[in-house]
């Protein structure tokens, strides 16, 4: 990449923390407490912990956006070059585990300039920023394309650079590469090392593979959901020491794989389900009445009792595709059609039915957890699919107290499902679609902001639904789920394949 702006060196931020806390407003146990805690300028940090050890809860407060007594309560101290991180303007900069929560204009050149225009940085210096941050992410996109139509990992790629166009002393990235395909992974962790180098800002970096980021970073903390830090030292001390116990934690630790439960031996599979043929996928822009075509020549059966995995680099149209075979987008050509045994006397159309009769045909888990969130608390949230379905109350609690327990959300039943971490949304985000039972199940990044235990027991469950002769459709850039779970593999790209 050939960068249009030379970023001159910037005073690295420090970090300070003492017995420092936060509990969310409404529920009873903090997500971060007791923490003692050291960052000096120029260090690079890997923070590491299990889902819902209260990491992302700690890079807000480092980057002062936590909020007011409204949103928590605060215990102890946290300071940002000596000062209160709301009070630091512009020394922190934050992107998100959602990256649609921090696009705010509809250009990418305007999204990129936006930070930097609220910290007021001269015009002329601005864009020189704004196409030095586009190259550095390789987002090769014109300033004027529409941030909207932008893939999962390319709005990632957009976060990132609106960050970095900022200049920050204090670089905060929370799973910055889980929405991007591999080689989108290895650019990112190469230019997050080239940027911080040339810069000399201070950098922390949520992230549950430990290997990314093994040898960019200087320093490895984990977090301990109890309270305080759990391990904290020289990343290669720290795992050879360690490794054991904080693989037991959760930590994905190289060279020990997380526990699947074992498959029974496969069979044929059963009825086919859904078919397509010659299919076209993609997605109508606002105010045009054409469709943009993301992927085409797309031949496709989803049988009963098999496993498929869509892979593909980032803008390929997985996600679109999901979309339109869940009968949430009109096909853009060719022939997509449920069979008698999946449409039950509906028409052979998914895009025909009304979204009761998709409950418990066809399930769909969108890539932003958020999406699909209706409820003010998790155990509500769980009951509204049993709810529309008209099931009994005892089997509505059932199911609910089962999906709890399953996927390990049952001491969060009363909580907001806005409030919960990352790892935490997506559990609950399939949660909500196994509580109606659908024949056919499409889950985009179902895997997302696991730590390696709750990873392994969401694609157990998942095995166990298709060895229950459900239908499974997972879009993945985890080549560790695709190994473990999937029957079939469909490649999107220049050269669309299936692989068995």
């Amino acid at each position: 990449m050939t960068a249009a702006f030379s970023a001159r060196p910037v005073p690295g931020a420090q970090i300070r923390a003492r017995d420092w806390g936060w509990r969310h407003a409404g529920r009873g146990t903090p997500a971060v407490s007791a923490l003692d805690l050291d960052i000096e300028a120029g260090e690079r940090v890997l923070l590491l912990g299990a889902s819902g050890a209260g990491k992302s809860t700690l890079l807000q407060a480092m980057a002062g956006v936590l909020g007011g007594e409204e949103e928590g309560d605060e215990f102890g101290s946290i300071l940002l070059d000596g000062r209160r991180p709301a009070d630091a303007r512009g020394r922190a900069g934050l992107v998100l585990q959602d990256p649609d929560s921090q696009i705010v204009l509809a250009r990418i050149g305007d999204d990129v300039a936006f930070s930097a225009e609220n910290l007021g940085v001269p015009r002329d210096e601005i864009w020189k920023r704004v196409r030095w941050a586009l190259d550095a992410v390789g987002l090769d996109l014109p300033l004027s394309s529409s941030s909207s139509n932008l893939s999962g990992g390319q709005k990632q790629r957009l976060a990132l650079a609106g960050v970095l166009a900022m200049r920050p002393g204090l670089l905060l990235l929370d799973e910055p590469t889980a929405n991007l395909d591999p080689a989108g992974v290895r650019e990112i962790r190469d230019v997050v090392d080239r940027v911080v180098a040339d810069t000399a800002a201070t950098l922390v970096v949520v992230e549950h593979r430990v290997a990314v980021w093994r040898d960019v970073v200087d320093r490895v903390i984990v977090l301990n959901p109890a309270g305080g830090i759990l391990a904290d030292g020289h990343p290669d001390a720290v795992l050879e020491r360690e490794g054991p116990r904080l693989a037991a934690a959760g930590v994905w630790v190289p060279g020990i794989p997380p526990r699947v439960a074992p498959r029974p031996h496969r069979v044929s599979p059963g009825l086919d389900l859904l078919q397509a043929a010659d299919l076209s996928v993609g997605r109508t822009p606002f105010g045009s009445k054409v469709p943009s075509v993301a992927a085409s020549g797309l031949d496709l059966t989803l049988a009963e009792g098999t496993g498929t995995a869509v892979t593909g680099a980032n803008g390929t149209g997985k996600s679109t595709l999901a979309l339109t075979l869940a009968g949430l987008l009109e096909p853009a050509g060719g022939v997509l059609r449920a069979t008698p045994t999946l449409a039950r006397g509906l028409p052979p159309a998914p895009i025909r039915w009304k979204s009761r009769s998709l409950l418990t045909r066809l399930g769909t888990v969108f890539q932003e957890p958020e999406h699909q969130f209706l409820a003010q608390s998790v155990h509500r949230e769980l009951a509204i699919g049993p709810t529309a379905l008209k099931l009994g109350q005892d089997e509505i609690s059932s199911r609910v107290d089962d999906l709890l327990q399953r996927l390990r959300l049952g001491h969060l039943a009363d909580a907001n499902p806005f409030t919960l971490s990352g790892g935490e949304k997506r559990r609950l985000s399939v949660a909500t679609v196994l509580a109606t039972r659908p024949q056919v199940l499409l889950l985009d990044e179902p895997t997302f902001g696991q730590d390696a235990v709750t990873w392994g027991e969401l694609v157990s469950l998942l095995g166990e639904l298709v060895d229950g002769g459900s239908s499974v459709v997972t879009v993945t850039h985890d080549l560790a789920l695709v190994a473990a779970f999937a029957d079939h593999e469909l490649v999107l790209g220049s050269a669309t394949e299936v692989r068995a």
